[in-house]
């Protein structure tokens, strides 16, 4: 959210790099909460060049919850206390997969694009949202 700056009537907007640690926080917090998130990235602007003033976080999370529904998943890993509003789309691996293959068509994807946060828990392939390597 925009930021006043001492009492002038300018207003800050948070830096691509503090949103980035405020997400990697809100993500470590989500993770250990909530042990079947699989993964967490970022994308979009946040995620490639583009973020500036007035630009959202775009999230997305992987999660074995197939037994909720999108508005269910949302209140559960509701992002909240990040400096900018979020946009979360929550996907459990094989939804993810289907995402992938219905975008082979097209030119750009938004999958392509995902940066994964960083996070490397026991028996888990962080490098692969769909799960551990085979």
């Amino acid at each position: 959210m925009p930021v006043r700056s001492l009492s002038s009537a300018v207003l800050r907007w948070p830096a691509r790099g503090e949103v980035l640690a405020a997400v990697e926080t809100w993500a470590a917090s989500l993770r250990a909460s909530h042990p079947e998130v699989v993964n967490v990235g970022v994308f979009g602007s946040l995620a490639g060049g583009g973020y500036g003033v007035g630009s959202d976080a775009d999230i997305v999370v992987i999660a074995d919850c197939s037994n909720l529904d999108s508005a269910a998943r949302y209140v559960r890993y509701c992002p909240d206390g990040l400096p900018v509003p979020a946009d979360l789309r929550v996907y459990t691996p094989a939804e993810w997969a289907a995402q992938i293959a219905a975008q082979a068509a097209l030119t750009p994807r938004w999958t392509d694009h995902v940066r994964w946060l960083p996070y490397v828990p026991a028996a888990r392939d962080v490098t692969s949202p769909a799960g551990p390597a085979a």
